[in-house]
């Protein structure tokens, strides 16, 4: 089966491939790249808010006049950066990384499959994804620019706006359709492939993680699906799902306007929206969870509280979305409910978090550099969650809303969060996909740099949100408030400038192992999971026999064994 895969030539194997190996390599790449261009779009708005009016260094003389002013940065360019970063960060990045590279490469591993359910199905996917990217990256270069009513955008701006935003929509529609084809293949697979013997409360943690985030994606995305599909009708077919009546823009009434709420919008946009950040966060959960395990020696710490935890989160994740919206007016009653919830959400989050902590108890703690990521995680995380509770209560709200405080605790939960496990998986499960192993001088110079300017680049805007800077502001110096903090500001951007040099040992590191460092073994964490039964790295159709599972995933240090890990896959000997 492997020689006949290998035969195929460069189309069949690579763009119409219906391996999932290939295809979670592909979606892992692609999503990198991705990131990347999203943060450089960040970069550039930092070196604004920093330096007010300043040419922008090296690249601002080459970037068009309806774009910049003699270098400078004009506000509708600033806008449509703020919007393209916050959509290729989460939707072409994030999301196709932890779901589409680590979902398709190791959940098939993990259950003993030979292949995703569906293999064209997820062939498919990709390819919406990447259709999405590409109209996304296109709205760049029509007349007025790319989208610019922010990642959420709120209606009516957005139904206003220019061109970009059209390209904005339809490229939302390719992603969404992407992730819901990519949801019911990961449902059917886990749920109907498992190797014999693989019960569910013998899943690792990790295929525990991707289910439950495949069933968010399969009910969250839909309302967004058809809302997209609304705000183009009134963009293109001169309807008004959310253009209200007498709605006035450059001093004449739009004719078609009538009926329509802007709210409506909101309130599809987050009920997607508030899942989404379970969506981004869970399989950065699962993957610390394995790296946790593995390098402590020791089982997980409430493996079954944690699973039921995920199932809650879940759960909860769809009653909470309106806690985005406490400013929109809609009365003590509704903002007491979703108080409630939000506060009750933080609980399961809570358990989990715990356990991981707990699990490090004890432990003969092996430092690999997927091992330190792990462990940065737990704290990020921690403040991210801690700093969300006054943002999911209305009165603070009322102060914090809208401003870089947000910012800061979104960016806690995602950046040195969910990035940072990614980060830790890649370091994990890059031996198995690659048969090699990377550099660790490396990888640990890439990790401090990471943790110390990720935390240079949030923290102040902790600060600076409690200081009421508005998170939308052009220039943050115009007002006094903001005048006062610009040296967090400032110490922000260099940050972020660093962070982003503190990338190279990565990349560096990522390509270059590829070719010149060691071969892996067949098993070199010692890890008893059962992608690691397969060879390294697994041939199409990924293993050699039939697997059986005999034991739970998490099988370390075991009294009486012969060694410090007994896999799944190994018959006890009597």
């Amino acid at each position: 089966m492997s020689d006949e895969h290998s035969d195929l030539g460069f189309l069949r194997k690579y763009v119409f491939s219906t391996d999932h190996k290939t295809i979670g390599i592909q979606y892992g790449i692609t999503a990198l790249v991705f990131l990347f261009f999203g943060f450089s779009l960040m970069m550039m708005m930092r070196w604004q808010l920093a330096y007010p009016g300043s040419a922008i260094p090296i690249i601002g003389g080459l970037l068009p006049d309806t774009l910049v002013d003699r270098g400078a940065m004009l506000p509708d360019f600033y806008n449509q950066l703020g919007a393209m970063h916050g959509t290729i960060m989460v939707f072409m990045g994030i999301v196709p990384l932890a779901v589409g590279a680590f979902g398709n490469y190791v959940v098939p591993l993990q259950i003993g499959a030979p292949d995703m359910a569906f293999p064209r199905l997820n062939m498919m996917s990709y390819q919406a994804f990447v259709i999405g990217g590409i109209v996304m990256l296109a709205s760049f270069f029509l007349p007025g620019g790319a989208a610019s009513s922010g990642w959420t955008s709120y209606a009516p701006l957005a139904v206003t706006a220019t061109t970009g935003q059209t390209f904005w929509l339809i490229g939302m529609i390719f992603l969404i359709a992407s992730s819901l084809l990519g949801a019911l293949n990961f449902i059917v697979t886990i749920l109907h492939i498992r190797a014999e013997g693989l019960t569910f409360f013998r899943l690792p943690f990790f295929v525990w993680s991707q289910l439950v985030t495949a069933f968010l994606l399969l009910l969250a995305f839909p309302p967004l699906q058809a809302a997209a599909i609304f705000q183009l009708m009134d963009r293109l077919a001169g309807t008004s799902f959310f253009l209200p009546s007498g709605l006035v823009v450059g001093g004449e009434q739009i004719v078609a306007a009538g009926g329509g709420s802007p709210l409506l919008w909101q309130h599809l946009f987050w009920f997607l929206a508030h899942p989404e950040v379970y969506v981004l966060i869970l399989p950065g959960m699962g993957i610390i969870a394995e790296v946790i395990a593995n390098n402590t020696r020791k089982p997980l710490w409430g493996y079954r509280p944690m699973v039921y935890s995920l199932l809650v989160l879940g759960f909860l994740s769809f009653g909470v979305w309106a806690h985005h919206m406490y400013m929109t007016g809609m009365g003590t009653t509704m903002s007491t409910f979703f108080q409630i919830t939000t506060m009750i959400i933080s609980i399961p989050s809570v358990i989990i978090l715990t356990c991981l902590v707990i699990s490090l108890w004890g432990a003969s703690i092996r430092f690999s550099v997927a091992m330190l990521f792990a462990l940065a995680f737990l704290p990020m995380f921690g403040i991210g969650g801690l700093t969300g509770l006054p943002l999911g209560l209305a009165a603070p709200d009322a102060h914090l809303h809208d401003t870089y405080y947000v910012i800061g605790h979104f960016h806690y939960v995602v950046a040195p969060g969910t990035i940072f496990a990614m980060f830790a998986g890649i370091y994990y499960w890059y031996p198995k996909a690659t048969g090699r192993t990377l550099n660790v001088t490396l990888g640990k110079v890439h990790f401090w740099l990471s943790f110390i300017f990720m935390n240079g680049v949030f923290m102040p805007m902790m600060f600076e949100g409690m200081a009421g800077v508005s998170r939308r502001l052009f220039d943050p110096t115009i007002y006094d408030h903001g005048a006062a903090v610009h040296g967090l500001t400032v110490m922000t951007s260099w940050s972020a400038w660093c962070l982003a040099a503190a990338q190279i040992p990565f990349i560096i590191n990522f390509f270059w192992s590829m070719r010149k460092t060691e071969r892996a073994e067949e098993n070199p964490w010692q890890a008893t999971t059962l992608e690691w039964a397969t060879p390294t790295p697994p041939p199409h159709g990924n293993f050699t026999e039939t697997p059986v599972v005999y034991r739970g995933p998490y099988e370390y240090s075991v009294p009486g064994a012969d060694r410090d890990f007994s896999p799944q896959y190994v018959k006890q000997e009597a």
